[in-house]
């Protein structure tokens, strides 16, 4: 009989334990889903324990543009006509039992929804894990000087209070549904709590975004009692911030818009316009990543 795409590579056995989820592609703006579980990798110095083989969940060839189907094609690298690297999609599990901490980061499935959630529950199951948390982002009007709101969905309403005496706001949404949302309408019949904490970053800016990583690294750090040191990423934040307003100084009468955005942000006011800005930083090549 043939293996199923879930590959355990090493035992792993929680308490208790939480999973920290991040999915590249939608909901990945300011790579703060991928980034944040990235980051904690790290700092966590958290093992490979498992892996999702992509193949049955990724679609390659997509019909399109070069700039589109780029999104779906695995990366490869050619130098002087020799083939160096062919990298497909990666969905790799790592672990940290002194954190009893379970981080996956993958790409979103395109395709067979239901097995690759199957893959994870199971992982779940086998490590001990009982509670699921999202990270991701959406663009919004949250100026880059300001700290990035993060709301949450919950699966269950005996989540929530953990949430709110961290001060987490919760959303109201209708429309397109992510994979992380489908996985919340499963985690329940799984033995499993599930919650997102998304954050919503500036819609005018492309690249990495630390200064919204390090905002929900903290937040998590709140909610589920980890001892992290923050201030390498603090120091790119500030850093990127700068490098932002140091630009945005060339133009000032986006720099005017900025600050009216930073007062309607302020006041929580929404119908901010910001295609201007976003055009002309675009244009300026303002990734600042």
């Amino acid at each position: 009989m043939a293996e199923g795409p879930l590959k355990i590579h090493a035992p792993a056995r929680l308490n208790d334990g939480r999973m920290i989820l991040a999915f590249s592609g939608w909901m990945d703006g300011g790579d703060v889903s991928t980034g944040t579980v990235q980051w904690l990798v790290n700092a966590l110095n958290a093992r490979k324990v498992a892996e999702i083989e992509p193949e049955d969940f990724c679609i390659y060839n997509f019909p399109g543009s070069m700039e589109i189907s780029a999104l779906f094609r695995p990366h490869t690298r050619i130098e002087g006509g020799v083939i160096q690297t062919f990298e497909p999609p990666t969905n790799t599990f790592f672990c940290d039992e002194n954190s009893n901490l379970v981080l996956f980061s993958g790409k979103e499935p395109n395709l067979n929804w239901c097995q690759f959630a199957d893959c994870i529950f199971s992982l779940a199951s086998q490590v001990g894990v009982s509670t699921l948390y999202f990270v991701g982002s959406f663009g919004g009007l949250v100026p880059h000087t300001r700290e990035p709101r993060l709301v949450s969905t919950v699966s269950d309403e005996s989540i929530r209070p953990a949430l709110e005496q961290c001060g987490v706001d919760f959303t109201d949404y209708e429309g397109p549904a992510s994979f992380a949302t489908y996985l919340m309408t499963r985690s329940g019949s799984c033995g499993l709590g599930m919650a997102s904490l998304v954050a919503e970053i500036p819609s005018y800016i492309d690249g990495n975004n630390p200064k919204s990583i390090e905002a929900v690294i903290r937040k998590l750090a709140a909610i589920l009692g980890l001892q992290v040191n923050l201030d390498d990423q603090r120091s790119m934040a500030d850093a990127w911030e700068r490098r932002l307003n140091k630009a945005l100084k060339r133009k000032p009468d986006l720099a005017k818009h900025i600050r009216k955005l930073e007062e309607d942000y302020d006041n929580e006011v929404f119908d901010t316009q910001m295609g201007d800005l976003k055009a002309w930083l675009q244009q300026q090549g303002v990734r600042v990543d």
